[in-house]
């Protein structure tokens, strides 16, 4: 099976839970992160669960699942630890054309939650189908141990870099090269720091064509 690797904005977006146990707090906490606008239903939830609905970061609704909850939703996920609610929460986001994924149960999913190392803006994502989640997770504990815990910061300042450079620089190989360059680079927010006066002098000597110039 042939997957699509994508990030997706679900900021604003419905996405519903079906379950509120220990398998789906991680499940929310995820489409919590990505600002989705999380519905959860089950008839009893975890006191973290609870929590969250009482602070009014998630909608809860302590009942069992019936045909018809996922009505405009964007996405679903079903949490539960009976198989066969599950697979009628499957069998309805299906036939309303909503991204489904089943917990721990492959062949009823349409997306996989990945192994996710954040550092800020930045993220690396690990999915393995479905085949091994605890091989995915060891990747992630690799990869996190050996990426700085201030690459967020870092990516920030180089974005804030790269915004100058798009200002200041005609579009063409010479500044498609140093914002290689720059990636590769220590970047850092005070005046002096050695990668802006490598974007600064790169620009000086390879100015906007005058009528181009936004400066």
């Amino acid at each position: 099976m042939s997957l699509f690797p994508i990030f997706l904005k679900l900021t604003g977006r419905p996405a519903i839970v079906i379950g509120a146990g220990h398998l789906a707090e991680s499940k929310i906490e995820s489409l919590q992160a990505a600002n989705a606008r999380v519905t959860v239903i089950a008839p009893h939830a975890t006191d973290r669960i609870a929590a969250m609905a009482e602070a009014g970061e998630i909608t809860l609704h302590p009942r069992e699942y019936a045909m018809g909850d996922l009505a405009g939703q964007f996405l679903a996920v079903a949490a539960t630890n009976v198989p066969a609610v599950n697979r009628a929460v499957f069998a309805e986001a299906e036939a309303a054309g909503i991204l489904i994924n089943a917990v721990d149960d492959p062949p009823f999913c349409d997306f996989y939650f990945p192994s996710v190392v954040r550092r800020g803006d930045l993220q690396i994502a690990i999915s393995t189908a479905g085949e091994s989640p605890a091989l995915a997770q060891r990747l992630r504990k690799e990869i996190n141990a050996l990426l700085p815990l201030d690459t967020g910061d870092w990516l920030a300042e180089l974005g804030n870099l790269r915004r100058e450079v798009l200002q200041l620089e005609p579009l063409n190989d010479a500044r498609k090269e140093l914002l290689h360059q720059l990636a590769s680079r220590e970047v850092c927010g005070y005046d002096g720091c050695p990668s802006r006066t490598l974007a600064r002098e790169h620009a000086r000597t390879n100015p906007l064509p005058k009528a181009e110039s936004k400066l």
